[in-house]
């Protein structure tokens, strides 16, 4: 039989919700600053804004945070939907940006250097 043993402690999922806490958090205060303690410095960011693509450098958040500001009322449910030693994935279920809009993100995640970061976010963006 092969070894039955769990890599994966709660502490290790609770230090890859704080990262994306961090994003919430960024979300909440309009802070680029924050946001940019949560991506990785090449993240990319793609997903629909109606009928067109938005796709590229994470730059064009910062740029809708700085377009947008705080989104003081925002709501969220975080999902650690899969996570290894060195990568996870994490839903966020979003409502309420500065932008009023309402969202699911996917975030991928690796650990750098003992250090989880968002590399790539993934997004849909729902009909009001």
């Amino acid at each position: 039989m092969s070894e039955n043993k769990n890599i994966n402690t709660v502490e290790d999922y609770d230090a890859v919700l704080k990262v994306v806490q961090g994003y919430v958090d960024g979300l909440r205060e309009g802070s680029v600053e924050q946001l940019k303690k949560t991506f990785y410095k090449d993240a990319v960011m793609y997903g629909h804004l109606g009928d067109v693509l938005s796709e590229g450098s994470i730059n064009n958040l910062y740029t809708y945070i700085e377009q947008f500001g705080a989104a003081p009322d925002i709501k969220t449910h975080l999902s650690v939907l899969h996570k290894t030693p060195t990568t996870a994935i994490v839903r966020v279920e979003m409502e309420k940006d500065a932008a009023n809009e309402d969202f699911t993100d996917y975030h991928s995640l690796i650990k750098i250097n003992n250090e989880w970061k968002v590399v790539a976010k993934l997004f849909h963006l729902y009909n009001k």
